[in-house]
Formats: structure tokens, C-alpha cells, sequence
């Protein structure tokens, strides 16, 4: 019996020790310092993968020569060989063209239409908005057939109408230098309407006080529009004529799809010479150094634009 007693109370004293074995806890690997570390990976992860993996590897391309995996270092061959390409110079030579002349036409518009549309005697404006605007979101395959068949030089609806006023048939995709007309017309088109938005966007933000005093000092409307309205825009019309030259510089559906770079290389641009050497001849080492030279040129350009623009201010 007193061995029971013993027994129990033994047990009781240790059910009732002083420290018990603590519980393990499980280790958060969520805490407030690492959780913004966890939710931005898997968005680094995709861009080290898609982005600054085919970077890397295409500049290492634009040292290599070879097809069908097959590559092997050439250095500097590729664009030793870019620099000696009368076509390459062609291609640059017909974007150089396309931009000097198409986009300040293409700003000058969208300035024009985003002045009207913001003005007071413009009715329906939400209408005219989306109405310019819809090219730029229009599919560029859809309306390049619709441009193909209107240009068409034997049975186009332009050509028909030229022939009512005694008009012979103009070869819009067939001469070299009217299919250069017709791909700045296409892209005019097109892009006229993004730029206006943008613009528009610029003039509503500017103060209506200035136009009120002006009107005070008896400022007609083109005096406020030159001396107002033009260098509250400065702004806007850097960052549309960066946007316009890096766009026109990397132009390739439009060509593409309509002229395929012809008549005669007329219309061949320097991305659709690159998607050549690449995709129709797999001289994916010399299309990559074509990539990087046209990276280069653009970066140039931005430069000089933003450089320009920071000394008129």
C-alpha cells in the first residue's frame, strides 16, 4: 500500500514539474522584412527570364556565326560585315526618310485635331475622340487589306476616283516612290489619333487663367495659341517626338504587310531587313548585330532629343 502511495506521488511531482519541455514552434518564413523579397519574385523571376536572359543572349549572338545551332565565334565579323552592307544603309536610308518626313506631319495633325477638340464650338466630342482614336487600336492586318485594296493600282477605289477627273492609274504599292507615300499615309493614319490623345490630355492641364488674362489684353486666338497653348506643350511634344522616332525607327508591320519592303527595297526598313536575315535567311548572329546597332541609334537619338530639350529650358 505504501508502495502505491509512493508510486502515485512520483507521478503526480513530475506530471507537475516546475519546467516543462517547451513546444517547438514553426519557423514563419512570411515575416513583414522578407514578404515584399517573396511577392516580388515570381514578376523578377519572369523578367530575368524573358527579358534579361534574351538580351544577354542575343548581344552574345551578335558575335557568333552559324545556323541550326550550330554557332561558333566570329568577334566582330558580323558587324564589320553590317557596316560594309550597301542594303543595310538602303533599309536605314528609307527609315531615315519615313521619319523625317512623317512624323512632324503626324505631330502637327494631332496637334491641330487636339486644339479643335478642345475648344468650345467642337460638338459631340466624346464621338470625335474614339473616331480618332480607333485606328490605333484597330487591327493593323484587318486595315491593311482595306489599304492594299483602296491602293490597289488596277482596281483600287483611289485609282477609280482619280480616273473620274482624267487621273492615269498612280501605282501606290508597285513605284518606289508612291509606296513610300502610301506607308507614311498608312502610319499618318494610324498613329495620328494616339498622338492627339496624348495631347489633348496636355491641353486640359493648362491653367484657363492664362487664356482669360490674354483675352484681357486683347490677344487674338492664334496669338494664344502660339505664345499659350505651344510652349505649355513643350513637354508633350518631347515625350511624342521620342515616342514618334523610336516607333518609326522600329517600323515593320506596316511595311511588311503592305509592300513587303518593295518595290525595289523602296520601302525596306532596318526591323524588316533584320526579320529577314533572321526568320527568312536564319542569319540569326548578323540579325542580332543589326538589333544592336539599331538599339544604339535609337538611344542616340533619345539622347540628343532630351539634350536639346533641356537646353531650351
Amino acid at each position: 500500500m505504501s508502495q502505491s502511495n509512493a508510486n502515485a506521488t512520483s507521478s503526480v511531482e513530475t506530471s507537475t514539474s516546475p519546467n516543462p519541455q517547451p513546444k517547438k514552434e514553426r519557423r514563419k518564413w512570411i515575416t513583414p522584412r522578407t514578404a515584399p523579397y517573396i511577392f516580388i519574385a515570381p514578376a523578377v523571376l519572369l523578367f530575368l527570364i524573358f527579358t534579361v536572359y534574351p538580351v544577354i543572349s542575343s548581344f552574345l549572338l551578335s558575335f557568333q556565326e552559324g545556323k541550326a545551332g550550330n554557332f561558333s565565334f566570329v568577334w566582330f565579323d558580323n558587324y564589320i560585315r553590317l557596316f560594309q552592307d550597301k542594303l543595310f544603309y538602303k533599309a536605314l536610308g528609307n527609315t531615315f526618310i519615313i521619319l523625317l518626313i512623317q512624323v512632324p506631319i503626324q505631330l502637327f495633325l494631332a496637334v491641330i485635331i487636339a486644339t479643335a477638340l478642345n475648344s468650345k464650338l467642337i460638338k459631340m466630342k466624346s464621338f470625335f475622340r474614339i473616331a480618332y482614336f480607333m485606328p490605333a487600336i484597330t487591327a493593323l492586318v484587318a486595315a491593311s487589306i482595306i489599304f492594299m485594296i483602296l491602293l490597289d493600282e488596277n482596281y483600287g477605289l483611289v485609282n477609280y476616283l482619280l480616273s473620274l477627273i482624267g487621273v492615269e492609274p498612280v501605282g501606290w504599292l508597285t513605284d518606289p516612290f508612291w509606296s513610300k507615300v502610301s506607308l507614311m499615309l498608312v502610319i499618318t493614319w494610324r498613329w495620328t489619333g494616339y498622338n492627339m490623345v496624348i495631347f489633348l490630355a496636355g491641353l486640359q492641364n493648362i491653367p484657363a487663367s492664362l487664356y482669360e488674362a490674354a483675352e484681357m489684353d486683347g490677344a487674338s486666338k492664334l496669338r494664344q495659341f502660339f505664345y499659350i497653348t505651344i510652349p505649355q506643350l513643350k513637354p508633350i511634344f518631347l515625350f511624342t517626338f521620342v515616342l514618334s522616332t523610336i516607333g518609326t525607327l522600329q517600323l515593320f508591320d506596316e511595311p511588311y504587310i503592305l509592300t513587303d519592303g518593295g518595290p525595289n527595297n523602296a520601302t525596306l526598313t532596318v526591323t524588316l531587313y533584320l526579320y529577314q536575315n533572321g526568320f527568312q535567311y536564319f542569319d540569326f548572329g548578323y540579325a542580332s548585330a543589326i538589333a544592336y546597332v539599331l538599339v544604339l541609334i535609337i538611344g542616340v537619338l533619345s539622347w540628343l532629343q532630351m539634350k536639346v530639350a533641356g537646353e531650351d529650358k
